[in-house]
């Protein structure tokens, strides 16, 4: 029998992030946003009229220009989201080890590697009969948030044995990723000073996936408001803003860029900009922000716009999902992990035949 009576039953757990091309090279990069774009939970147009957009224009023409976006922010160990994922899982990881039962903690992406179907095997292959998947986007969109849903229950429509399954939707306003994030805005004003004004960037959403339930908009300002009381920061030093919009459908507003514009215009010469919906650095934040929309700032008046850094594998961002993941497994930690099939001896077990005799 291939059933594994000899062994406690684990708990895995699994983050998931959005991904990333393999290396900054146009042709990893094609393949990437192909994976990405062709999925519907992502892009909501007519299939065919979609498909002719991402074909004959956005794969023919995007890649290359995106590479150098690409090369000025990659690490030696890989792009910096895959590595500060990494990051995050060794962590939780080593903050889990003293759970009262088997923990196995890994980490994949919705794109690009490592992919989710086989970081499940893994897991599969490790004992693992009770699963928290934690997709790393704090404020929920079927954008992002489903599309980990999709891919995980679709990759166990093959599983004979089913494990139970506890996914974490949001966490936009769970107490210690707000006390995570006021900690390092805290500590980037404690080295470098206070701008006068902090500017909230999210990533942005198409104002019809609002208009038809998708609660990101509010969460991301939810989020907002609780940092700022966590700041306490009156309402003329914050404001809230929505990035890397393109085509020309209506997205949810104000843009980031005419944001940074209008305070730069208003006479703020300083900004301090926070990626709150943006569990990790990566080309949205080192490149869109502390680049793009730098630039975009100064040409309009402003002088100094000061990034701060996505929580990425911080000790305040390990101890945020080692809470979520806890509060997520109660129940399954209570039991007496020491001897979990002591009433089931594994020759016992072996001594059984399928058949009956």
């Amino acid at each position: 029998m291939n059933h594994p009576h000899d062994r406690t039953p684990a708990v895995g757990v699994l983050l998931v992030n959005l991904g990333s091309p393999s290396e900054p090279s146009p042709r990893a990069i094609r393949r990437y946003l192909r994976q990405f774009l062709s999925d519907r939970r992502v892009i909501e147009l007519p299939r065919l009229l979609w498909l002719s957009i991402l074909y004959c224009f956005v794969l023919p023409l995007r890649p290359r220009r995106i590479a150098r976006n690409y090369r000025r922010i990659w690490l030696d160990r890989g792009s910096p989201l895959a590595v500060h994922t990494a990051d995050l899982a060794a962590g939780v990881k080593e903050k889990l080890a003293d759970c009262p039962g088997p923990v196995v903690v890994d980490w994949a992406m919705s794109y690009g590697e490592p992919a989710i179907g086989p970081r499940l095997e893994a897991l599969r292959q490790r004992g693992v009969e009770q699963l928290i998947v934690l997709p790393l986007y704090p404020q929920y969109s079927g954008t992002t948030t489903a599309a980990v849903f999709d891919q995980v229950t679709r990759h166990l429509q093959s599983w004979r044995w089913v494990p139970a399954l506890r996914f974490i939707n949001a966490y936009h306003d769970a107490p210690a990723y707000i006390a995570a994030l006021a900690a390092s805005v805290r500590a980037h004003r404690d080295a470098h000073g206070d701008a006068g004004h902090l500017l909230m960037s999210f990533h942005g959403l198409p104002v019809r996936y609002v208009e038809q339930g998708d609660p990101y908009f509010c969460h991301a300002h939810k989020t907002a408001r609780l940092l700022a009381e966590a700041l306490h920061l009156s309402e003329n030093r914050y404001s809230v803003s929505f990035q890397s919009q393109f085509g020309k459908a209506q997205w949810v507003g104000p843009g980031t860029t005419q944001r940074l514009q209008a305070l730069a215009r208003a006479g703020q010469t300083s900004v301090d900009v926070i990626c709150p919906g943006f569990s990790a650095d990566c080309i949205e934040t080192l490149d869109e922000i502390e680049v793009e929309n730098a630039e975009a700032f100064r040409n309009a008046g402003g002088a100094d716009l000061r990034y701060i850094p996505a929580l990425n594998g911080s000790d305040a961002h390990v101890d945020c999902m080692a809470s979520l993941i806890t509060q997520a497994a109660s129940g399954w930690w209570q039991l007496d992990a020491s001897a979990p099939r002591a009433d089931r001896p594994p020759q016992r077990a072996q001594r059984m035949r399928l058949d009956g005799r």
